[in-house]
């Protein structure tokens, strides 16, 4: 089986075209083998399987197979039509009305989104999804039927796709090592009062102990990979605007993910009185007053580090002694409404990274992963002796923007860092505690940044999650510094000693 479209529609005339039949059916019957034929297999595509004249309108019924969908056929005949009856009858087409456009879709699943926009009505009988769509000629213009069936075909492979586990695939793995500590470490810091929770939703105050382990990682990244791999340090934004996601591909998929920033609609102190008056009386903030007094969202809070970084790229040709570009960002916090299981600082909303990025031909990106994955392995294995391993993962970037299966290129995808969690018990979870993704030309080309040489420009990206690295080392290590590796030890030094409470 495979797609099928059926489009019932008008032509709009400025006049009677009754007059006009004959030559409307002469060019009907020569677009047949011409205009409908021109990029198409032969024997495929669009057929105007019926067609009428009445009064000021041009009725055509067209169906199609995946060639020449029947909305691009009805869009290409218009305009040559629009000549014949301009230059003989000086009669022109003034816009066109979709009476009825079924899109029938092979699937061996039912649509569990029974909400598209522009959809009428959705079935699934006998293995096809049928569509009813409601569009009109800014939607045939605007190609909308096509992202409709793509988004369809997207939300088909996705049902499908089946869980992470499924596109799983290990690369490396440590040796076994005995573990020191079984306990629960955000239990723990708690306890120890190394962490409190914060006011916010899934947000943490670090005390000073925890800072200090949190500073000792950076340390030890920026000796052991920012360093030897000659990054320089920038500052990316930590607030993005809808405009950076739409070039990144994040608006996608993003919104149940993200923490909206709303601006107020004016700063003026007059309209901002009433809700000012209201917490003086009440002490309480009006939540429902200040919604109505604040705008729609510009944007978000960061989400993943990197995308803030490529307006500084857009629409630019580096050049060629620039290549490869390696920066990082360490300036702020990341914000993620995580669902569910925010049980402690390893899945949390508010957290902090160190973001790698690089960016250089295919060659480069792909040759300067493999020595980033060596600085990992040195660090994990040398400094902070954990047990862990890498695994081939489809892309984060795929997961993100709601697509599925993995890239076509070898090259392009994530290597998930993984470790054990002892406290989960012997076949319990293991973390995702660090990430390594070439994202191939994923950003380049949606940023449209270029080469002096003409070459293909790619990126890959590094995000370092400080709670992440601490949740893995304190429950395999545990909280003493004499059950830790000696290397780290000596970077950490003497621990402060924190807040004594009576």
């Amino acid at each position: 089986m495979e797609p099928y479209f059926h489009l019932k529609g008008s032509y709009k005339t400025s006049a009677d075209a009754t007059t006009a039949r004959s030559d409307i059916e002469k060019f009907i019957e020569e677009a047949k083998n011409t205009i409908l034929q021109k990029g198409v297999p032969a024997g495929r595509g669009a057929k105007i399987i019926a067609w009428d004249v009445k009064e000021n309108s041009i009725f055509l019924d067209i169906e199609s197979d995946r060639y020449l969908r029947a909305h691009d056929a009805f869009i290409r005949l218009r305009k040559p039509l629009a000549g014949v009856l301009g230059k003989v009858y000086k009669i022109g087409i003034r816009g066109v009305d979709v009476e009825e456009f079924i899109v029938k879709l092979p699937s061996e699943q039912t649509l569990h989104q029974q909400k598209i926009p522009y959809v009428k009505n959705i079935e699934f009988v006998d293995g096809m999804i049928t569509l009813s769509l409601d569009v009109g000629e800014a939607q045939l213009e605007n190609k909308v039927p096509d992202r409709i069936i793509s988004l369809i075909e997207d939300k088909i492979a996705a049902q499908s796709f089946g869980g992470k586990a499924e596109h799983w695939s290990p690369l490396w793995e440590s040796p076994k090592k005995e573990m020191t500590f079984n306990g629960d470490p955000t239990v723990e810091a708690e306890k120890r009062g190394w962490i409190k929770r914060a006011s916010g939703r899934g947000q943490w105050i670090h005390a000073a102990q925890m800072t200090r382990i949190f500073r000792t990682f950076e340390q030890i990244v920026l000796e052991e990979v920012i360093e030897p791999l000659g990054y320089v340090e920038m500052i990316f934004p930590k607030l993005v605007p809808w405009d950076v996601w739409k070039h990144s591909g994040h608006a996608k998929g993003v919104y149940p993910e993200i923490y909206y920033v709303c601006p107020p609609k004016t700063r003026d102190p007059a309209f901002w009185e009433e809700v000012i008056d209201n917490y003086k009386v009440t002490l309480e903030v009006p939540i429902d007053l200040i919604a109505e007094k604040i705008d729609k969202p510009i944007g978000g809070m960061c989400y993943a580090q990197c995308p803030s970084f490529w307006p500084f790229m857009q629409g630019k040709t580096v050049a060629d002694e620039s290549f490869p570009v390696k920066v990082f960002d360490r300036s702020g916090t990341s914000h993620r409404y995580e669902s569910g299981g925010i049980h402690g600082m390893e899945r949390v909303d508010e957290f902090h990274r160190i973001e790698l990025l690089f960016i250089g031909t295919p060659e480069q990106v792909v040759e300067h992963s493999k020595k980033m994955q060596e600085c990992y392995k040195h660090i994990f294995n040398d400094i902070l002796e954990l047990e862990w391993r890498m695994a081939w993962v489809t892309p984060w970037f795929m997961a993100q923007e709601g697509l599925t299966g993995l890239t076509g290129n070898k090259d392009v995808g994530t290597i998930d860092f993984e470790a054990p969690l002892p406290y989960r018990g012997k076949d319990g979870e293991w973390l995702e505690f660090q990430n390594l993704s070439v994202n191939g030309d994923k950003y380049p080309k949606g940023f449209n940044v270029k080469l002096q040489s003409g070459k293909e420009v790619w990126s890959g990206c590094s995000g370092i999650g400080l709670e992440r690295w601490a949740s893995t080392f304190f429950a395999q290590k545990g909280f003493e510094p004499k059950d830790w590796p000696e290397l780290f030890r000596e970077k950490v030094g003497e621990m402060p000693k924190g807040i004594k409470f009576l």
